[in-house]
């Protein structure tokens, strides 16, 4: 027997998640959550929670995927035809939504997965540091040669996030081990990255979010944070978020080396949309790194793309907010804060998780939004 959910109503948002859901985190679920509804809210549509198949919802559906959707087709069946039907966005093939799309392939003969393109890593040359992906262990061995050359590499697994996955080698040995660890079948899945290691790195964030007839662009850093193990992750974004496309924020005041990681973030965006058919998003995050090499050179380079909510997400949304309720404001800074253990959260803060989770401990989770004095 089909459900039924609110068969006349305008349109309704809903979570949909590709994995199983013991995969997925209290906290992340429930920043998830919090999106959604905040989204269903600013497009005026009911919220649905998890996306069932066999229930029949009223208007329009839009989708808050828990990751990157992999295939034009696979969209399409769900009824999303563009971005005004997903926060998040679909890409053709799955090396696409991952590390791997951002370096060329040691060689024109190295294996490469279907819908490869080298035309994009030529594009994004200059908005990248000197690295390879690689899907062999002998093509990966290639490219730790290379760039161990000039000092130590930085090796990333394909699919890793919030600074997971990833490790620092001087030697090819080092490399050998890590590989033998991933194992032969999910390299020539997934992919890895060797490029090269900057240290005293800071972290730009450059992003651009369209929803609800609503647009607004971004530039901020990123934030390290122990986590309950010690280990340093993603702690969050400050942002500074302005009203309109990546050409807005020209007209506010970013620092030499923030306006360098915008041009660069529009480079590789403009060589994502032009490069790979089918492609679309609604939510386009650009990390950017900037730090010092083995030689002491400063550098700056695109680390990695999202196209699907991520740790920024609920500064996007709570900004976006502020955009729709002032139509005044032009810009605003807006903050996400991810703090574990025992945390003091502000009174003006908005909390989307504060308790335990099963797999990280204690943990809480929120945004601030902040007036921009200087908004034009």
């Amino acid at each position: 027997m089909q459900n039924i959910f609110r068969e006349h109503a305008r349109g309704t948002v809903v979570r949909y998640t590709d994995t199983p859901a013991a995969t997925e985190r209290s906290h992340e679920r429930a920043s998830r959550t919090w999106v959604a509804q905040r989204l269903a809210a600013l497009k005026r549509y009911e919220y649905g929670g998890e996306y069932d198949p066999d229930t029949r919802y009223g208007g329009k559906l839009y989708f808050v995927p828990n990751d990157t959707l992999i295939g034009v087709e696979t969209a399409r069946e769900l009824g999303i035809e563009d971005e005004a039907d997903i926060f998040g966005g679909v890409v053709p093939h799955p090396f696409i939504a991952t590390k791997a799309i951002t370096h060329s392939l040691v060689s024109p003969d190295a294996f490469a997965p279907e819908g490869w393109s080298d035309t994009f890593a030529t594009r994004v040359r200059d908005a990248v540091f000197p690295g390879y992906s690689a899907f062999t262990a002998r093509d990966a061995r290639v490219a730790a040669k290379r760039v161990l050359e000039r000092g130590t590499a930085r090796v990333k697994l394909a699919r890793g996030i919030g600074g997971m996955g990833q490790q620092v080698i001087a030697s090819l040995e080092e490399l050998d081990e890590l590989l033998e660890r991933v194992g032969a079948d999910a390299l020539r899945r997934d992919g890895i990255v060797i490029e090269w290691n900057l240290d005293y790195v800071i972290t730009y964030s450059v992003g651009q979010v369209r929803v609800a007839g609503l647009k607004a662009s971004y530039c901020g850093t990123q934030r390290t944070t122990p986590n309950a193990h010690s280990v340093e992750v993603y702690g969050g974004s400050d942002l500074l978020v302005v009203r309109g496309g990546f050409e807005a924020l020209q007209d506010v005041e970013l620092t030499p080396e923030a306006r360098l990681a915008v041009e660069q973030a529009r480079k590789y965006d403009a060589a994502a949309f032009g490069e790979f058919p089918g492609f679309l998003a609604s939510r386009r995050n650009y990390d950017v790194a900037q730090g010092y090499n083995s030689e002491g050179k400063r550098c700056s380079g695109v680390l990695e793309q999202s196209w699907r909510i991520g740790g920024a997400s609920t500064a996007e949304v709570a900004a976006l907010e502020v955009f729709r309720k002032e139509p005044e404001v032009r810009a605003v800074h807006a903050s996400t804060v991810e703090v574990y253990g025992a945390a003091e959260i502000p009174p003006h803060a908005i909390v989307q998780f504060n308790g335990e989770d099963e797999h990280t401990g204690r943990i809480a989770k929120y945004a601030l939004v902040e007036p921009y004095a200087d908004a034009p």
